[in-house]
């Protein structure tokens, strides 16, 4: 018994209600369980450890009496959906209890135990006279289903409570993020800006010399600079404002962004990357497709066991969406696991070409990142064949 009320107790915390304002949705129903019942008292009482606490009440100023002297106590104790006492003054459990021979004078009493979804009686709904009363059958009914609102109210509340609350830590998760975001891209731009001016200089002196393959290697990496660069005031810019990731939209050809990707990228000499056959213009958030296709491609890459590996991109769109494949002739991925390849931190247990294992996040973040642009992907795949990536995104 003892380790039952001691659950109990903490279910009763858990609502984070006791010593809380006074709130109107529940100052109503107990005007309505005192017009019902016909009673000039009604209480929501909640059964502290050593006090009742009245969350709501009509009829009657003070907040809290004593457990020893509470009815409550007792109504949450009993077996029964309602406990009634017609006449406390005969009854020997409340004779002389100081609520009945003091000024209060409770006479009747009837109470319903507010029971939470684990099966924890809260307190109870009660009704009060100073007179010898009783309850109708319809009454009694009625104020079992009050105390059933009661309950559910209850409950909306801590789930209200606990939302606000997760709120809260978001905000605070996110403005860590968007800080750590924005510091780690100034940290990255710092030493870009010095290979970037470094590498302009030594192509002046590869001019002067007339290394032709070297001018070709250091245009390369010139070029990759630069779009990293690119890359990283974009971020900087969400960083500062969120939203931005979706909201702002830019029309690109789809090769163009395609090609920016790949450059990125560390492509061995043994793959081939097809672009789709027809070049299109669309309007997209394209620093978030650019990183779609970093995950996607990426992956293609490290997973691939062929002697010559292959990625095929094909693009098609319709009224309302964009409509791309990836596919490649890498290792395939079961097909018990092409739901869960999308769950953050799901890792199977294949190697990649440098026999490490991935860290699970990236096809969960493109998944993220495609829902949160309106669209779908989903896959088809032979193990030791190849594997599809199909994507959709709302215009």
């Amino acid at each position: 018994m003892k380790q039952n009320e001691e659950k109990r107790l903490a279910a009763l915390q858990s609502y984070d209600i006791l010593d809380s304002d006074e709130e109107q949705d529940f100052d109503e129903l107990t005007v309505l369980a005192s017009a019902i019942s016909q009673t000039p008292i009604a209480l929501i009482s909640l059964v502290d450890k050593e006090r009742q606490w009245f969350k709501a009440s009509t009829g009657l100023s003070i907040r809290e009496t004593p457990r020893e002297e509470s009815f409550c106590a007792h109504a949450i104790e009993s077996y029964e959906d309602i406990m009634v006492v017609e006449d406390a003054h005969k009854d020997p459990r409340f004779a002389d209890n100081p609520l009945v021979k003091g000024d209060l004078n409770i006479t009747f009493y009837a109470g319903v135990p507010l029971i939470d979804e684990d099966g924890y009686a809260l307190g109870s709904l009660c009704v009060i006279d100073h007179k010898r009363n009783r309850l109708s059958v319809e009454q009694s009914i009625a104020l079992k289903i009050l105390a059933k609102q009661v309950v559910a109210k209850l409950e909306l509340r801590r789930k209200n409570i606990a939302l606000q609350k997760l709120n809260e830590e978001l905000k605070t998760s996110n403005m860590f993020i968007q800080k750590f975001a924005s510091t780690a891209a100034h940290d990255i731009k710092n030493p870009l800006s010095s290979i970037l001016l470094t590498s302009q200089a030594l192509k002046m002196r590869l001019l002067k010399i007339g290394d032709e393959g070297c001018i070709k290697l250091i245009d390369l990496n010139i070029g990759s600079t630069k779009t990293l660069v690119i890359l990283l005031n974009e971020m900087l810019d969400y960083s500062k404002n969120p939203s931005l990731l979706l909201e702002r939209k830019d029309e690109i050809s789809i090769n163009e962004l395609l090609l920016r990707v790949i450059n990125l990228l560390n492509v061995p000499d043994n793959f081939t990357i097809t672009l789709p056959e027809i070049d299109a213009y669309i309007n997209i958030s394209v620093v978030v497709l650019e990183q779609i296709f970093i995950n996607l491609l990426t992956n293609a890459i490290r997973y691939n066991d062929k002697e010559n590996g292959l990625i095929k991109i094909r693009f098609a769109n319709d009224k309302n969406f964009y409509r791309f494949e990836v596919e490649d002739n890498g290792i395939g991925i079961a097909e018990n696991h092409h739901e869960d390849i999308f769950m953050n931190s799901f890792k199977i247990a294949e190697t990649d070409e440098n026999n490490e294992k991935g860290t699970g996040i990236g096809l969960h973040t493109v998944k993220e990142l495609v829902t949160a642009l309106q669209g779908s992907i989903h896959l088809s795949s032979m193990v030791g064949q190849c594997t599809t990536f199909f994507i959709s995104i709302k215009k």
